[in-house]
């Protein structure tokens, strides 16, 4: 039979990449890791773990083996999480990750009505990137990710759920042009201020300008929508922001408007296709999908 402990302190050292790291994280001694992981090996006969410079990285055998330990430990903790009910007549708990916007405007109203069906679901909400949350959601340190499509990536399964169109946004006494600015008003006419580089919003409102033929100058680039919503407030120029980020704004705080043409994001439900379904996780799907209808 395999000790569960000695499955988890290997995947934890090649995930973390030290046995340092690992210690820390399972609570131990850095040398009753490595026991751990020596057992394993001895227990299979082969070398699971070798060393690169200061880092610890599985072996081929090692590779061949995490695919089996992680689904092991999985399964485990399914099965420890399916008795809980049981135990103490709660059970769950789901580990999200998002982008800023949804994890303030969308999350806390699906959370909410996840817990009111499952009142002891514990949930945690890790805030990233997209590239950060699907790097987590792919080592397994994420159940689901809340995130702007696309997710590429084979290992993943991808739900659309929620359309968001991008709206122009600028101080409440602006004149808007009639029908809403387009790409040449933006980029000649007013300063703009605009999300930082890379990310999928980013990228679908610089291909938005592509399209008509212009190119994107912001006057300034910030990675948090709310910061730029201030500023923008404040009069230091326009912006294009998601409508999900601006429906509970004040009236008077800000002017906007639908772009010509107009333009959406999607937003969508990321999992890895091995993941188990938990009750917890199915709640929290659920909720998410209620913002589609």
């Amino acid at each position: 039979m395999y000790n569960l402990d000695q499955l988890a302190a290997f995947v934890s050292v090649v995930e973390l990449g030290t046995f340092t790291a690992a210690a820390e994280k399972a609570g131990l001694t850095q040398p009753a890791v490595s026991l751990q992981v020596k057992l394993l090996e001895q227990r299979l006969g082969v070398r699971l773990i070798e060393r690169v410079g200061r880092r610890a990285q599985a072996s081929p055998a090692g590779i061949e083996l995490l695919v089996h330990a992680r689904r092991i430990l999985d399964e485990c903790a399914a099965a420890e999480e399916a008795m809980a009910p049981y135990r103490d007549g709660t059970a769950g708990r789901v580990r999200i990750g998002s982008g800023g916007t949804a994890s303030i405007h969308l999350l806390p109203r699906a959370i909410s009505a996840a817990r009111k069906r499952m009142p002891g679901l514990e949930v945690t909400v890790t805030i990233g990137n997209t590239d950060d949350v699907l790097r987590h959601l792919e080592a397994n340190r994420l159940d689901i990710a809340v995130v702007t499509l696309p997710a590429p990536g084979r290992a993943f399964e991808v739900e659309p759920f929620y359309e968001d169109e991008l709206l122009a946004v600028a101080p409440r006494d602006a004149v808007m042009p009639e029908g809403g600015p387009d790409a040449r008003y933006l980029a000649e006419a007013v300063e703009v201020l605009m999300l930082y580089e890379g990310g999928n919003t980013r990228v679908a409102t610089d291909q938005w300008m592509e399209a008509a033929g212009q190119r994107a100058r912001p006057a300034m680039e910030f990675g948090s929508v709310e910061a730029i919503k201030e500023l923008v407030a404040a009069g230091l120029g326009w912006s294009i922001l998601p409508s999900l980020a601006l429906k509970r704004e004040r009236a008077g705080y800000l002017a906007t408007s639908p772009l010509k043409p107009r333009l959406v994001r999607q937003l969508g439900m990321v999992m890895r296709r091995d993941k188990h379904l938990t009750r917890g996780l199915r709640e929290i799907m659920k909720s998410l999908r209620g913002f589609g209808t």
